[in-house]
């Protein structure tokens, strides 16, 4: 068995270094400490990690008491002409907060945040604004929305440093609301519609938070898992497909919790107190690398995809092999010396 957790930790620890990845951080919740990072401060587009601010404000107005889980917010024109992901209802129709929450959060439905955005706003120009302001005010410096849902739009941008600042927020500042981003699914009317987040089906502790997905982004997610009353946060951006979205995040999430050691308690680095990276790349698309039908040249993805896959086994077998070469000095450091 610790051997089978060993070779665990060891694939964990070596998928981090993925080739050609787009940017990733992993840092504890309650306290912001940086444990891992690649490109934190690299610009990139949020996809539909965008409503993670549109629930955050929505969540502010809840306990503002200027709305409730029972309002009800009604389907405007704009909202019904938003593409899928959406649940797709007709003008004038309406929805509980707390229905439309769940569809937001767990279905990612376009239409149903620009639903909140405009009962909140009480425009959609407004309600953008709005997370603009609150972007700049959580320090999140290389943020800007254009929108509440996250459709494709070359100004809509942020960092995977930024969205750490965010999802911390919503967690320390909402507690009551986690539930939301637990639900691996939720009922509405006759017909039951399930998260795009494989990690609360498959990883130990997972808990949240959401995922985003455009052709330009990638497949993006923020994930949190709680063990042992420790809860960790990966960022992950820019992965090809969402089987691989999943398992970056999860080796990210089990590195943290398997490399736990006295060494973190002298570790400093936060996401806020990091210094930027003055190197920091301006948004770009990664379109020619996403695998999905409908972002194009889905042939050369695949190649692109398959190629760092054989990227990432060379370097888990090589520090299996380190691993092992290791343990076999400690070994024959240990035997005792033989009597001359």
């Amino acid at each position: 068995m610790r051997l089978l957790l060993s070779t665990i930790g060891l694939l964990a620890s070596a998928l981090l270094c993925s080739a050609g990845a787009g940017p990733t951080l992993l840092f504890e919740a309650d306290s912001g400490k940086v444990l891992y990072s690649e490109n934190m401060d690299d610009q990139w587009h949020p996809a539909s990690l965008t409503k993670m601010m549109t629930a955050y404000i929505a969540f502010q107005e809840i306990k503002a008491g200027r709305v409730t889980l029972e309002t009800e917010i009604p389907c405007t024109e704009l909202a019904f002409k938003e593409p899928p992901s959406k649940v797709g209802l007709p003008v004038g129709a309406k929805l509980k907060m707390d229905t439309a929450l769940k569809a937001l959060i767990v279905k990612s439905a376009n239409d149903v945040a620009v639903m909140i955005a405009e009962a909140l706003g009480p425009t959609h120009d407004r309600f953008v604004e709005r997370m603009n302001a609150t972007a700049a005010k959580l320090g999140m410096t290389r943020t800007h929305f254009t929108n509440p849902n996250g459709l494709p739009d070359k100004a809509q941008v942020t960092t995977a440093r930024d969205l750490a600042k965010l999802a911390r927020a919503i967690t320390t500042q909402f507690p009551e609301h986690a539930h939301y981003w637990s639900l691996p699914s939720f009922q509405l009317g006759k017909i039951r519609l399930a998260s795009h987040n494989g990690l609360l089906q498959t990883f130990d502790g997972a808990d949240g938070l959401k995922t985003g997905f455009i052709c330009d982004s990638g497949f993006n997610v923020v994930a949190s898992a709680t063990r042992d009353g420790r809860k960790l946060m990966a960022v992950v951006l820019g992965e090809p497909s969402g089987a691989d979205r999943t398992v970056r995040a999860a080796s990210l999430l089990e590195h943290g919790f398997r490399q736990w050691s006295w060494k973190q308690l002298f570790n400093s680095d936060t996401i806020d107190n990091v210094p930027r990276d003055s190197s920091a790349r301006d948004v770009r698309s990664v379109r020619h690398t996403v695998t999905s039908w409908s972002c194009g040249d889905r042939k050369t993805a695949t190649r692109l995809r398959a190629a760092k896959q054989r990227v990432k086994r060379r370097e888990a077998k090589k520090a299996e092999k380190k691993d092992k070469k290791s343990a076999a000095k400690t070994t024959t450091a240990a035997k005792p010396a033989e009597a001359n």
